[in-house]
């Protein structure tokens, strides 16, 4: 039983530090390809092999600036609190039948509240940064992680409703392939306001590099500008998987291993957030809001009824 926790929680830290840098790799290359802009294929040779590498001595080069004027504690432990609840989610989420590290009768629940934690990183780099571009970038993610959070839960609790149960291993159990057209609706709400919690464009109103420079990243250099690109990257893996096991059935597949289905599936939702990036141009504060209020939650709160209704008839 030991030996399965610690090789559990082995591989949960393996794919917390592998998954985000080859989901980074890849919007490189993707974006390269989308806008030909193809400078990041010619680092290192082969297909641009070696530009997630050069960042990473960049980012590590560069001097590790504090403002005079910030507040130094909040300043510096900003980028672990946007990138530690991460870690923490992908404990409870199951990559396969027999393999989830901590299987919580409260899952789902444990996960949603602690993924609004990270939200909290942005907001206190923006306070904590004296700079007023940071400070309207903190306030712009406190307003998205209100106005998101419900059509999210909203979403959750309706598959949770279908499955009968808050553990997200009982969820993927329960799943049936009928559920792609029942809890379509649910899912593609879900996956929306995942995004934008996580500030991924057309949702980075909280960056704006445009409008507010890089909201509450403008004065982070360094390795601790880095923590919050991996925190970006981190978060993209985690929404990935929670649409994965909630909506896509997880490892339910035909003919390959369990935890193989559940990273295929992890993968083309991530190229589904690149490509919505590349796709899609930035949404005004009123559109954000208004499709938060007048689009998701309505279409939330449509999908937990028929689910109720179904529920019933059966």
């Amino acid at each position: 039983m030991l030996l399965h926790v610690v090789l559990s929680f082995a591989v949960i830290i393996v794919v917390f530090l592998v998954l985000p840098l080859i989901v980074g790799q890849t919007e490189h290359k993707v974006m390269a390809h989308m806008q030909s802009r193809l400078g990041p294929m010619y680092a290192g040779g082969f297909h641009g092999w070696a530009q997630l590498i050069a960042d990473g001595v960049k980012f590590a080069q560069k001097e590790d600036v504090i403002p005079a004027a910030a507040d130094r504690r909040v300043f510096m432990i900003a980028p672990g609190v946007a990138l530690v609840p991460y870690l923490v989610v992908l404990v409870v989420i199951p990559f396969d039948r027999d393999f989830v590290a901590v299987d919580l009768d409260l899952g789902l629940f444990f996960v949603l509240a602690v993924m609004g934690v990270g939200v909290l990183g942005a907001i206190m780099a923006g306070w904590a940064s004296a700079n007023k571009y940071s400070v309207l970038g903190g306030m712009r993610a406190a307003a998205q992680l209100m106005s998101y959070e419900l059509p999210l839960v909203l979403a959750a609790s309706s598959v949770a409703m279908a499955a009968g149960t808050l553990s997200i291993p009982g969820i993927v159990e329960a799943w049936q392939w009928w559920w792609l057209p029942w809890q379509a609706v649910g899912g593609v709400v879900f996956f929306v306001a995942g995004l934008a919690e996580l500030r991924r464009p057309p949702f980075d109103m909280p960056i704006a590099e445009s409008e507010i420079i890089m909201g509450p990243m403008t004065e982070y250099t360094g390795m601790r500008f880095a923590l919050f690109m991996l925190a970006e990257y981190a978060g993209i893996v985690v929404l990935s998987f929670l649409t994965a096991v909630l909506f896509l059935g997880g490892w339910h597949g035909p003919f390959l291993p369990g935890w193989l289905w559940t990273l295929l599936k992890v993968f083309a939702l991530a190229f589904v957030v690149i490509w919505l990036r590349v796709t899609y141009p930035r949404l005004r504060e009123d559109q954000l809001q208004k499709l938060a209020w007048v689009v998701l939650v309505p279409l939330a709160l449509g999908q937990l009824a028929l689910t109720g209704v179904v529920k019933v008839l059966l």
